[in-house]
C-alpha cells in the first residue's frame, strides 16, 4: 500500500497538469472531471514505465494520483474563495 501512495505522489503534479490542459482545449464540464482526472491518471500511470513497478501497481497509482489532483485544485480553490469572500 505504501508502494502506491509514493507512486501516485511522483506521478500525481503531472496528472494535473494534463487534466488542466484537458480542461482548457475542451469543453468538459466542471461535473466530469473527477472522471477525466481518474481516466488519465491511470493512462499515465501505465506508461509511466520509469517507475520500478508492475503494471497493476503504476494503473492503482495512476487512479489514486488523478483523484489526488482532483481534491488538490478544489482544495486551492475553496481557500481562495474564503480568503476573497473574507
Amino acid at each position: 500500500m505504501e508502494e502506491i501512495l509514493i507512486l501516485a505522489t511522483s506521478i500525481a503534479l503531472l496528472v494535473g497538469a494534463i487534466v488542466e490542459v484537458v480542461k482548457r482545449a475542451t469543453l468538459v464540464n466542471d461535473r466530469f472531471l473527477p472522471v477525466v482526472a481518474l481516466c488519465v491518471g491511470v493512462l499515465v500511470g501505465a506508461a509511466a514505465v520509469f517507475l520500478d513497478a508492475d503494471m497493476t501497481m503504476r494503473m492503482w497509482a495512476g487512479g489514486i494520483a488523478g483523484l489526488m489532483s482532483v481534491g488538490i485544485f478544489e482544495t486551492g480553490k475553496n481557500i481562495k474563495e474564503e480568503i476573497d469572500h473574507g
